[in-house]
């Protein structure tokens, strides 16, 4: 793909802001940074020692959490170096390239897993004296392959869409991370074309992912509403709201950026922010504050500890 190009390196201008922010941003962003991979390590280590939480659910959030720690880790760092020195906006082209198929590989594979998990809270929830059959642990692997291969081969159409294009000029990426929107806008040819296939591509994921979600939640209330009890009808509530939230965190930026007409680069990064920095952390905050389950793991973690070291 390189041997097309002449442009060696890119610039990442990074986020529209004053100068004299630069300090208090890398600040905020660097301690987010930080809460979100060791909240997600600690939903990851909490999950995999507490066998209460060996469910097909508690599968699902640990591979939606090893995402999020590694879709953060693909943009974060690189634009936190953006705000301390010039130097650490350049970026190579292939790691450039590498670091594009990255962002779309973690983030259509959660898209998918969203998914998943809505279909897995629907089978919980209107098939109860079926779901352990329905959702063995077989299926469940089989589930999780799944997205992530389809997550890799739709990353694998974006990244090679965009630089299959010759790159000969201008080499400013108007992004604090390689995107394609904001990279197309620096080849040298006509990118109508590509930008409607990625366009529909993304298009069809999200718009697909988020209507089968749409449809499972419909089905779910429908379910929730024949629950007789009040107590019932809570807690099936209270494990499905927690999924719902980060869902409309996650989609609702995504289809602001990509699947509208136009693109305004200074609102764009903002609004990825949103999903490439927020969401990530917001995932292990909400399934901890919100369940009861996962907290009192922690809390048996947490007395664990001060056993095993006096011990």
């Amino acid at each position: 793909m390189a041997n097309v190009s002449l442009v060696t390196t890119f610039i990442l201008m990074g986020l529209p802001h004053a100068s004299a922010l630069d300090t208090p941003l890398f600040g905020i962003f660097l301690v987010i940074y930080v809460l979100t991979v060791v909240g997600n390590l600690l939903i990851l280590l909490v999950i995999s020692v507490d066998s209460h939480l060996h469910t097909p659910m508690y599968y699902f959030l640990t591979n939606l959490s090893f995402i999020d720690m590694w879709f953060s880790t693909v943009t974060v760092p690189k634009m936190l170096m953006t705000f301390i020195s010039t130097g650490g906006r350049t970026i190579s082209f292939r790691s450039c390239v590498a670091q594009l198929y990255s962002f779309h590989f973690l983030g259509s594979t959660e898209c998918f897993l969203y998914t998943i998990m809505s279909y897995d809270r629907y089978l919980a929830i209107c098939y109860p004296l079926r779901y352990t059959s329905m959702m063995s642990g077989r299926t469940c692997v089989l589930l999780a392959a799944s997205t992530w291969l389809s997550g890799s081969l739709h990353s694998a159409i974006q990244t090679t869409l965009t630089f299959r294009l010759p790159y000969c000029g201008p080499n400013q990426i108007q992004h604090y991370f390689c995107d394609a929107p904001p990279i197309l806008k620096l080849a040298c040819a006509d990118t109508s074309a590509i930008e409607m296939v990625i366009f529909v591509s993304i298009g069809v994921v999200a718009s697909g992912c988020f209507l089968l979600i749409a449809l499972s939640y419909v089905s779910i209330v429908c379910s929730i509403l024949k629950i007789r009890t009040s107590e019932g009808r809570h807690r099936a509530f209270q494990t499905c709201a927690s999924h719902c939230i980060v869902v409309l965190c996650f989609f609702v930026p995504c289809v602001f950026i990509y699947l509208r007409p136009g693109s305004k680069n200074a609102v764009d990064g903002v609004v990825a922010v949103f999903y490439t920095v927020l969401t990530p952390l917001l995932n292990p905050v909400v399934y901890t504050l919100r369940n009861k389950e996962v907290k009192k793991a922690l809390l048996k973690l947490k007395d664990k500890v001060p056993y095993s070291s006096s011990k």
